[in-house]
């Protein structure tokens, strides 16, 4: 074994045990200069209901026929998360294409396309909530169109990106034969890439249902109104099983979710 091959492996281990050192270091170093952390009685205390709540939920709140309870809470959750998937997946098609580098002769144009999108979804839902708000007042709305504006940035990046990933053979050879654009689109471009556009619906659809649970916060519709206001009030065992709930739907919706999904690709 010549020496250039005993220094490889010694100066490799070197280089680790360095960077080991340097991360070991800067934890040292930021844990030092943290203020010391000292749980009161109170916190202790409310650790205690905190835990209690959730291991004794309010059962009642599951169904109440007089008035808010659990499901209706849900369901409005889920309405609102499958309406604004849907306005968006159809309002953001033209944004895809446009986006796509494929589908143009000219770069600029689809540069133009992915920078919009880019600036369409920069705005977290919450932000795009308080806007609506703002101008269609309080409610489920304003969540269905906030959902509905940022998915349209998020889910055009990901179709566009599909379509400049597809060959489109028969689109070659529809053009040869001499079929118009409207005919090139709906029988070679739309059977490539429909089965990728279903599958990113369901997809976003699944993050849609986890942020449409805590618009309510804000005053968007959903089930985040009654699980904010059920922490403002402490209400341990009415936030278990608003949680539980959601956990529930959350987990059937990705389960049914990844079956379609695996159907389509």
């Amino acid at each position: 074994m010549s020496q250039n091959q005993i220094k490889k492996p010694i100066g490799k281990r070197i280089r680790n045990w360095a960077i080991v050192l340097i991360v070991i270091a800067i934890y040292v170093w930021a844990f030092a200069g943290a203020p010391s952390i000292a749980l009161k009685d109170s916190a202790i205390q409310a650790l205690k209901a905190i835990f209690h709540g959730f291991l004794h939920p309010d059962w009642d709140y599951i169904y109440d026929p007089a008035g808010e309870d659990l499901l209706r809470t849900l369901l409005e959750t889920l309405a609102i998360a499958v309406l604004g998937t849907f306005i968006s997946a159809i309002l953001c098609v033209p944004f895809a294409f446009w986006a796509a580098r494929n589908m143009t002769k000219h770069r600029t144009l689809s540069s133009l396309g992915k920078i919009v999108l880019s600036c369409i979804r920069v705005f977290p839902e919450l932000i795009m909530a308080l806007l609506f708000i703002k101008s269609v007042g309080l409610g489920p709305f304003a969540g269905i169109l906030a959902l509905g504006f940022h998915s349209i940035g998020m889910l055009g990046k990901l179709f566009g990106e599909s379509i400049e990933n597809t060959e489109f053979t028969a689109r070659e050879a529809l053009i040869a034969s001499g079929a118009n654009k409207l005919q090139v689109l709906w029988f070679a471009i739309i059977p490539e890439i429909m089965p990728a556009f279903m599958s990113y619906t369901l997809y976003r659809f699944e993050i849609s249902v986890r942020s449409a649970t805590i618009l309510g916060i804000v005053g968007a519709g959903g089930i985040g109104a009654p699980l904010i206001f059920a922490l403002n009030g402490h209400s341990w065992d009415r936030v278990g099983i608003i949680l539980y709930g959601i956990i529930i739907m959350v987990t059937i919706i990705d389960l049914i979710s990844a079956a379609i999904r695996k159907r389509l690709v």
